[in-house]
């Protein structure tokens, strides 16, 4: 197996970015893609992607059976709202494990969540996500959606061993789609995929990332 690249590596940040403007649009305008409202904001913030990952997205649900449906969770976040979620989940680690540096605390936290000044969602560029059946109904996928690696024991982990052969089938045919759409996958947690950012120029092969952050308040 590769070893995984870390959010936090300096290899992700070191990928420059050439802006192309691309607007964000929100995702439940046409009624086309089934959205979860879990993580719904004052200001919607969540239903919004750049246009070029909506339309990957879109391709990759007409590549499913007719019987499942990708269900959206959330995409476009603040950098103010992804600072919090990082430093919330850094202070956590920090009570578990005094004796760890900075660094990995640094390192560890961006298993779980982006660090701010470099994360996709903040740039329109990812999306959490996983299969629902027509009626919302969610599939086993091994772990609930946002499961961090100590709740979930490594589980998280797109190709974790330790899940069952149904949420692996299940995991499986999420990436395949998503794959062949264009996006890639944040291997420390299954529902994370995104196109145009660092990790995704990093993963690709690509000279720069074609979306970056953006201080923004979506509307209607």
């Amino acid at each position: 197996m590769n070893e995984i690249v870390l959010m936090s590596d300096p290899k992700v940040a070191a990928i420059p970015v050439a802006e192309c403007g691309e607007r964000l649009v929100d995702v439940r305008c046409g009624g086309a893609v089934l959205v979860d409202a879990r993580k719904q904001d004052s200001v919607d913030a969540f239903a919004y992607l750049r246009d070029g990952v909506l339309d990957r997205l879109l391709k990759a649900e007409a590549m499913l059976p007719r019987d499942l449906r990708l269900l959206f969770i959330e995409g476009y976040r603040p950098p103010s709202r992804q600072r919090e979620y990082f430093e919330k989940y850094a202070t956590k680690l920090r009570a578990s494990h005094p004796e760890w540096p900075d660094e990995r605390i640094h390192s560890a936290a961006s298993r779980y969540v982006s660090p701010p000044d470099i994360a996709p969602h903040s740039a329109g560029a990812a999306v959490d996500l996983t299969l629902a059946d027509t009626s919302g109904r969610e599939l086993d996928m091994g772990t609930r959606l946002n499961a961090d690696p100590e709740e979930s024991k490594g589980a998280c982990y797109t190709h974790a061993p330790n899940i069952s052969e149904e949420a692996r089938a299940n995991r499986k045919l999420l990436g395949s789609v998503l794959t062949a759409a264009g996006l890639v996958n944040y291997p420390t947690e299954w529902w994370h995929w995104s196109f145009g950012d660092r990790y995704w120029a990093l993963i690709t092969g690509e000279a720069a990332a074609l979306y970056g952050p953006k201080e923004i308040t979506p509307r209607r």
